[in-house]
């Protein structure tokens, strides 16, 4: 569609609508990932919800393809599709937090970055993302893993409600009280039952942590990981670490001397007493030999954006994701063989405990199923040059290939990328009827199927 047949389209909207021609076309057209290089019939730069509904009636009335774009962080570029219409939510970003509640309400295009300036002005948080320019939107909906999922679970388990236009224009509130099926699939299904306007959280006291980054020589890779495993069995909720396998970073507490070589990495934090902090961090700093560390108290906020410059837009991306019923012996020697081969110094593999309060929630609560796995490996691979592109995914898949026979079936849809649609419905496993259900009853004729796709009953 060329330019002039969104006429009507801009009649009804007051947010910018970009088509190709126009200035600003190649930019409005780009997400994170960098190997992403599709060209949609327009983009529009959404105001308010009025807009998006508009946005919806255009592309169900016109046959077009359908994209919607958060936080932009889609590895698989979800948030941008060849000849689609585009709803980007880029100039809506805005949170509102209710301290006295203890909750707050966010736009659709907020990062969590964004969220997480907001609410740390109150001394709260709820569980996010590990890098803060992801979209708080897309990763929530998604579920949500991060650093404060043992102690306070799930993005989507922090959920209270959320707006949203389904396929046929409306817009609904999707709540514990009201349209409890929608509420119900949003929690895990992502992007499929319609776009999320707005979305509540229940928050949290977090404010300063004592937090870790503790880098590890490679050649302890064995006993670091091991260790890792049998601590994490047993720590306190309070304690929110993973394990990683990673090159060097270029940071001031590790040597240059090991930038950019094969190490295994532990990060995260400790939110409970302050004082205790040191005392929780020793084990790891006695546990092996350490290349550097970082140990000390931090703004929640700092670390979790601690990680943004190393996972700059732009980057080419694909990325390999599986549950690990247990951290057994073969798993770690599969990852100490490939993780000892990471190719950037952008990739990573990270594996997140899936335990504590993620584990107190039913797998039939919501639509995330995978609740009695151990933990949550990515295999994110993240390099600069295109040209490197073949290697790099070999290396991704190589290492996928290696885990899978110590594997759980499924895999954290945040994490898969394009060519992972075969494994979405292992992935919801006992979940995926009323999923499609669900899907079936909000979005019929499934405009919504630019994403780890369920297809309606």
């Amino acid at each position: 569609m060329n330019g002039t047949k969104f006429d009507s389209l801009r009649e009804q909207v007051r947010g910018q609508i970009i088509t190709p021609g126009d200035a600003g076309y190649d930019a409005a057209r780009a997400v994170h990932n960098g190997m992403i290089d599709k060209r949609p019939a327009a983009v529009v730069r959404v105001s308010q919800v009025a807009d998006v509904i508009a946005c919806v009636n255009f592309a169900r009335d016109n046959s077009l393809d359908l994209a919607i774009r958060g936080g932009g962080h889609s590895v698989p570029g979800f948030g941008t599709w060849d000849d689609a219409l585009v709803i980007d939510f880029v100039n809506t970003s805005g949170v509102r937090v209710d301290p006295a509640a203890q909750t707050a309400r966010s736009e659709a295009g907020a990062t969590w970055a964004d969220f997480n300036h907001a609410t740390h002005a109150f001394g709260l948080a709820t569980t996010g993302g590990i890098v803060g320019t992801t979209g708080v939107a897309g990763l929530t909906l998604g579920g949500g893993i991060g650093y404060l999922a043992r102690k306070y679970g799930l993005s989507c388990d922090n959920l209270l409600s959320a707006d949203v236009v389904t396929a046929d224009g409306n817009f609904l509130t999707a709540s514990e009280r009201e349209n409890e099926d929608l509420f119900w699939a949003l929690r895990g299904g992502g992007g499929n039952f319609g776009v999320v306007t707005s979305l509540e959280y229940r928050l949290h006291p977090v404010d300063m942590v004592h937090a870790g980054i503790i880098i590890y020589p490679m050649e302890h890779a064995d006993t670091v990981a091991k260790f890792y495993r049998d601590y994490m069995d047993s720590a306190p909720e309070e304690f929110g670490a993973f394990l990683a396998f990673a090159q060097g970073p270029p940071v001031p507490f590790l040597p240059e001397e090991w930038h950019g070589k094969p190490v295994v990495v532990v990060v995260g934090m400790w939110t409970g007493d302050q004082a205790e902090g040191p005392s929780r961090w020793k084990p790891f700093l006695d546990a092996a030999p350490v290349a550097g560390s970082m140990v000390g108290p931090m703004p929640y906020p700092a670390l979790n954006q601690a990680f943004d410059p190393l996972v700059a837009k732009g980057l080419q991306g694909y990325w390999k994701a599986d549950f690990l019923a247990e951290l057994n012996d073969g798993a770690i020697a599969a990852h100490i063989e490939h993780g000892s081969k990471v190719p950037s110094v952008q990739s990573a593999v990270h594996l997140y405990p899936i335990d504590g309060a993620v584990r107190r929630v039913g797998a039939n609560e919501t639509a995330f199923a995978n609740r009695n796995v151990k933990f949550a490996p990515v295999i994110a691979g993240l390099w600069q040059d295109p040209a490197e592109n073949e290697a790099n995914i070999a290396w991704v898949k190589e290492y996928a290939a290696a885990l899978r026979p110590y594997s759980a079936p499924g895999g954290y849809i945040n994490f898969m990328d394009r060519d992972d649609q075969s494994r979405v419905a292992e992935n919801y496993g006992p979940n995926y009827s009323r999923l499609r259900e669900i899907k079936a009853k909000y979005d019929p004729q499934n405009l919504f199927h630019v994403n780890q796709n369920i297809t309606p009953a």
